[in-house]
């Protein structure tokens, strides 16, 4: 006799914003993670161009999008780390 297995999935979804701000040579990112929860989180990033280079603003936006995103998987994996600590009493060892 086999026994079926019933697995439940739940999906959630979190909203992810980001916003530029460019003041010559300098370009910030600042992303804001709301999880499903209500838990807010805020990242920011930045990117400067060398007064040599000519203006390329979307590269300038990767750039600085790309560290706010890291800095923000940084935070995240922190967050996680003090979670599972909070019901383990041990400590946590997460990488990205």
């Amino acid at each position: 006799m086999t026994q079926e297995v019933f697995v439940m999935e739940t999906i959630v979804g979190c909203d992810i914003q980001m916003e530029f701000r460019e003041i010559g040579p300098l370009t910030e990112a600042v992303v804001r993670l709301r999880m499903h929860d209500g838990t807010e989180m805020l990242a920011q990033g930045r990117a400067n161009r060398n007064p040599d280079d000519p203006a390329q603003p979307r590269v300038g936006e990767e750039i600085a999008a790309a560290r706010a995103l890291t800095n923000l998987a940084h935070r995240l994996i922190g967050k996680a780390g003090g979670d599972i600590e909070e019901v383990t009493h041990s400590k946590a060892h997460l990488v990205i």
